[in-house]
């Protein structure tokens, strides 16, 4: 039987307006006997029912996998597996000259906690809430079913998104393949490796920006900085860059990106440089074009947010102060307490402390195939500025 969880009193106005979490302090119920990724029900604080979800003990107490009473059989995972890659089909994202795209988006496509990535006949499932795991050999048979001939192998891996005490194995789930395995973005081939790699190992969301990016490069000299796997350098020397600095502090980061310049055969233009961006920012070795920088989540939780913004501020002013006049900064943040608003007024802030003139060309964020939920803005957490600088 499934554990029923009732609410307080006016604490179900978010569940009417579909938002997929519920926090605990909304909860009235005694929750000390759950377990982390039990399935339960959510109740109003009258017994009527509002959703049903994964129990996960911390500040979001469930993660919401259905505003209906539903069983969560397998002909519910066929489904709902179906439409994201039905979807996916639909954009256009699986072709001859693309192969690398995200199936699951968690929230966004309404399975919090699941993340499904799919690289040349490779699914990578990576798990965000440990209620998803139980699901896995359901998911799998589902991906199997929807991508037929287009599966050759499920991998899992969610030993670093969950709770050490979880103890996750990864492994494969289905099938087996060799990595690096080979997969196309946009025409560009990249070697994956979703065994050693970040994430499930690439960042599928730049890729709408990479192609931006290649379009503005014709002729340019660009600057890469936290370059990871050189996907904003491979796009600009595809597009005839006339100089590409691919930059990043891991040695193992720049190996992979030219692992991929070379797999494309881009060796000519490129040049590779393992340093601190913030430091090698300060005085660069050529007057760039366009300065691309990606860095990672400077916060990931809310207590971190003042000093993000500081870090956003300070690196984003040392690339306005050297870039060319007349040149391109592309900047991004991919940290979720960092919205839209703060990270423009950021970025204007860099601008002013710089002693620089500039206008922002293009607001930028996640693609399609990155979802984001009507009812869960929280969702929308990259954010990127084009900015023209005189």
């Amino acid at each position: 039987m499934v554990p029923i969880i009732k609410l307080k009193k006016g604490k179900e106005a978010s569940l009417h307006r579909k938002h997929p979490w519920v926090f605990s302090g909304a909860i009235a119920s005694d929750c000390t006997s759950l377990e982390d990724g039990q399935l339960v029900t959510v109740n109003s604080w009258n017994g009527t029912f509002l959703a049903l979800g994964h129990f996960q003990h911390g500040s979001i107490a469930v993660r919401v996998i259905s505003f209906s009473e539903v069983d969560l059989n397998q002909e519910f995972w066929n489904t709902r597996i179906a439409e994201m890659v039905e979807l996916r089909k639909k954009l256009g994202l699986l072709s001859a000259t693309n192969s690398i795209f995200r199936i699951c988006h968690g929230e966004g496509d309404e399975l919090p906690g699941l993340v499904i990535d799919y690289y040349t006949g490779v699914a990578v499932i990576q798990c965000h809430s440990i209620g998803m795991v139980q699901h896995l050999s359901e998911i799998t048979d589902a991906l199997t079913l929807s991508l037929g001939q287009d599966l050759l192998a499920v991998y899992h891996k969610s030993s670093e998104t969950l709770p050490k005490r979880h103890a996750i194995t990864d492994g494969y789930l289905y099938g087996e393949v060799p990595t690096p395995h080979y997969a196309k973005e946009d025409g560009i081939s990249y070697a994956i490796d979703w065994i050693n790699g970040q994430k499930t190992g690439f960042f599928i969301d730049q890729r709408d920006n990479r192609t931006m990016v290649g379009k503005l490069s014709q002729g340019k000299k660009v600057l890469n900085a936290f370059c990871y796997s050189g996907g904003f350098s491979l796009q600009a020397l595809k597009n005839n860059a006339s100089v590409v600095y691919s930059l990043d502090s891991s040695q193992k980061a720049i190996a992979l990106v030219e692992q991929n310049v070379q797999l494309n055969g881009m060796e000519d233009r490129h040049i590779s440089v393992v340093a601190d961006a913030m430091e090698f920012m300060k005085e660069l070795p050529e007057e760039f074009d366009i300065i691309i920088l990606d860095p990672p989540a400077f916060a990931k939780h809310l207590d971190k947010k003042h000093k993000a913004v500081q870090g956003y501020k300070r690196l984003n002013a040392h690339a306005l102060r050297q870039i060319k006049s007349g040149g391109i900064l592309i900047t991004f943040s991919c940290s979720q307490v960092i919205d839209k608003s703060l990270f423009n007024h950021t970025i204007i802030s860099a601008a002013i402390e710089s002693n620089r003139k500039v206008k922002i060309l293009y607001q930028l964020h996640q693609p399609a195939d990155h979802p984001i939920g009507a009812f869960h803005p929280e969702g929308e957490y990259l954010k990127g500025l084009v900015v023209y600088v005189e």
